[in-house]
């Protein structure tokens, strides 16, 4: 048997990740021509067929899931290999890649990644905006932002904040609506809720409003398309306090609501934390998210962006 080809070996990982040739050829940068032949040329030098393909998909054989857990197995420490590395990095120089949820990414992070970038020239940062978990171990991020705490083992993590949630709107919806006096009157007002998730529904019951999901007369569960309709007068939503402080197209509503706050943890792989330029950033983070977490706007880049009027009551020391 001839010596086995890692880049065979990864197509036969993307495959049988994706269930398809096609969904591999979408989720990666390969074509499905080039997928195809690589899984020829791994089974020709196993001699064993490792994919039944069909309609369905493709379906791994007895042989393609032995194979699949040696590539795997080889996977796993190549990462090993690249943390190491990384971890033994010394200059804040380089790539840290960051991943963190659609609405943190978009409304909090930009000003506190600018404020680093700013200090550390030679550092650079790919910012994943995603809601999915990405996974730590295989290197799909070297430090995560989120909203619970990571449960994978080898990871360092940290409670950074909370972010205290409130009930919001646009100028525009409450010149035209009025805004409610109390919790009870919000059942005559227009009030943006989310699609498929019965988050919100549950949220209200809790609360002791229990609502129809069509009582939410606009609905999605994508976060930012979520903040956005309510900036853009479709009703009263829920929102991130800290989100809304950075934003002048809300107005709080029922300011003394009690809606309870997210936990916003920080992640990174136990290997990485050797890393300068990874810690550089973990550490920025652990430092920012706090102030964010009270309002306050992250450094000058965002003072001169909102005309030096930073929201009230902050300022740009913890």
């Amino acid at each position: 048997m001839d010596d086995l080809d890692w880049a065979e070996l990864q197509a036969l990982l993307a495959v049988a990740r994706a269930g398809s040739l096609s969904g591999a050829a979408r989720a990666g940068s390969l074509s499905q021509p080039t997928l195809s032949r690589r899984l020829a040329a791994l089974e020709g030098r196993l001699g064993e067929v490792l994919l039944e393909r069909g309609a369905g998909g493709a379906r791994l054989t007895d042989a393609g899931r032995e194979a699949l857990a040696r590539a795997e197995e080889m996977e796993a420490a190549a990462h090993r290999l690249s943390r190491s590395a990384a971890g033994r990095a010394k200059g804040v120089s380089g790539v840290v890649r960051v991943t963190a949820s659609r609405v943190v990414a978009t409304y909090l992070l930009p000003g506190a990644l600018t404020e680093l970038l700013e200090a550390e020239p030679a550092l650079e940062i790919e910012l994943v905006a995603s809601d999915d978990s990405a996974n730590l171990l295989r290197r799909e991020a070297d430090v995560a932002v989120r909203m619970y705490r990571p449960a994978q083992a080898d990871l360092v993590t940290r409670k950074a904040a909370e972010m205290a949630l409130g009930l919001f709107a646009s100028p525009i919806y409450l010149a035209r609506h009025g805004a409610p006096r109390t919790v009870e009157e919000l059942a005559s007002h227009r009030v943006v809720g989310f699609d498929r998730s019965e988050l919100m529904v549950k949220g209200f019951a809790k609360a002791g409003f229990p609502l129809p999901r069509r009582f939410f007369r606009l609905r999605t569960d994508d976060q930012v398309a979520y903040w956005e309709a309510v900036a853009a007068g479709a009703g009263i939503g829920v929102g991130q306090k800290p989100v809304a402080a950075l934003d002048p197209r809300v107005r709080a509503v029922l300011p003394g609501a009690e809606l309870g706050a997210l936990p916003v943890w920080l992640t990174a792989h136990a290997d990485l934390r050797g890393s300068a330029r990874v810690r550089r950033v973990f550490d920025h983070l652990a430092e920012t998210l706090p102030r964010l977490a009270r309002g306050v706007v992250p450094g000058p880049a965002a003072r001169e962006a909102t005309g030096g009027n930073a929201p009230a009551g902050a300022t740009d020391r913890p």
